[in-house]
């Protein structure tokens, strides 16, 4: 038999499978929401089930009061979100900290409102992640945040408003977002390459071939054929590319291929 304690999970994404790791070790997923549609056996789940709480990460859908007051009782419908907020509330935290050129990286354990990511916050916490990928932040929040969740998740401590004054706010990210732009500093566009690593990808058209732009540095000269001029009189040097419809490879493997 089962002795650990029931939990309802939502979320998707990568924020979301770190979290689950931790607390799927530790906690019974009596169900891992998904999708709006998802919502309605939330909801019921949570009638048969009174005491159970609810963990939500990264779930990109608004969760209406009803089922937020369903909640109250287990402290809300507690939500892990990757900033210290209130900076960067919003869908794209952790790529805009690192657009920011942050070199500490939060997360908080908040309690969802009706008002996106402004919450009461429970817990905080802070890395240095200034040498870290975007996969390796997303991961080592996530799990900071679910390890204080078990132990402290049947028994809350009570939680602290945010100041609204210091309020950020970071945006969706799309494709169009993906090329990378040489009338921008060098230091820019390699913020850019960690911070879309994944989604949305950054991109530059290399003889011919939109390629995906996985690593570079930057440099004072042109060390390769695969270096980038930059408004700042720097260069983006490409060390690992992806050819459109192609694998990765680095720089002298593309080279050797592509190069006329």
């Amino acid at each position: 038999m089962n002795s650990q304690k029931s939990i309802i999970f939502l979320g998707n994404g990568p924020l979301a499978d770190a979290a689950l790791a931790t607390l799927s070790k530790n906690f019974n997923i009596l169900f891992h929401a998904r999708t709006k549609s998802d919502l309605d056996i939330v909801k019921q789940l949570k009638l048969e089930n009174p005491d159970i709480p609810a963990v939500l990460a990264s779930f990109g859908v608004i969760i209406h009061q009803d089922l937020l007051d369903l909640f109250e009782n287990t402290g809300g419908i507690i939500n892990l979100h990757p900033s210290l907020l209130p900076q960067y509330r919003g869908p794209s935290p952790i790529e805009s900290a690192i657009l920011n050129g942050d070199e500490e990286f939060g997360i908080s354990i908040m309690k969802l409102g009706k008002k996106m990511d402004a919450g009461p916050i429970y817990y905080q916490t802070t890395i240095d992640g200034a040498s870290l990928t975007k996969a390796e932040l997303y991961h080592q929040l996530a799990t900071l945040g679910t390890e204080w969740l078990v132990d402290n998740l049947f028994n809350l401590p009570a939680p602290i408003a945010q100041n609204e004054d210091k309020a950020t706010y970071c945006e969706k990210l799309d494709r169009s977002m993906s090329p990378l732009d040489p009338k921008k500093p060098a230091l820019r566009l390699l913020y850019e390459i960690r911070a879309f690593a994944s989604w949305p990808k950054s991109t530059y058209t290399f003889y011919g071939k939109e390629c995906i732009i996985h690593t570079a540095h930057i440099a004072d000269t042109a060390e390769s054929p695969l270096s980038i001029l930059c408004s700042d009189g720097k260069y983006l040097i490409i060390d690992e590319i992806q050819p459109a419809g192609k694998k990765s490879m680095d720089a002298k493997s593309f080279l050797n291929g592509y190069k006329k």
